[in-house]
């Protein structure tokens, strides 16, 4: 991986690790966030590589713009998206978390003054 690429995936991650508990945000948010609108498939691509990262990066909380689990092919196992999820007490059904907008979070966030 280049110098470049390897530096964006690792603000990637940083914004990641900032996600709460119990909280998810999409790949477009975060890669809106970072200044790249269209970016979405890279941050995608990321998540399918974060799973060995330290400090660890935790990729279950990042889903698409409707909320639908579309990394959990990434994962070790199928359901192990969903069950990290279920264990923070996001709801999903049929691959899509319920309640998206009320467990929302928002990277742009991190630029409001309290």
């Amino acid at each position: 991986m280049n110098r470049k690429k390897n530096q964006f995936y690792e603000s990637i991650f940083d914004i990641v690790r900032l996600i709460p508990y119990g909280r998810v945000t999409s790949y477009g948010a975060i890669a809106a966030y970072l200044g790249t609108k269209s970016g979405s498939r890279l941050v995608g691509w990321a998540m399918n590589i974060s799973h060995n990262e330290e400090p660890a990066v935790p990729a279950h909380r990042v889903v698409n713009r409707n909320g639908l689990l579309t990394g959990k092919a990434h994962f070790k196992d199928e359901n192990e998206m969903q069950k990290l999820l279920e264990e923070e007490g996001i709801v999903v059904a049929n691959n899509q978390i319920q309640n998206f907008n009320d467990v929302f979070w928002d990277p742009a966030s991190l630029d409001r003054v309290s």
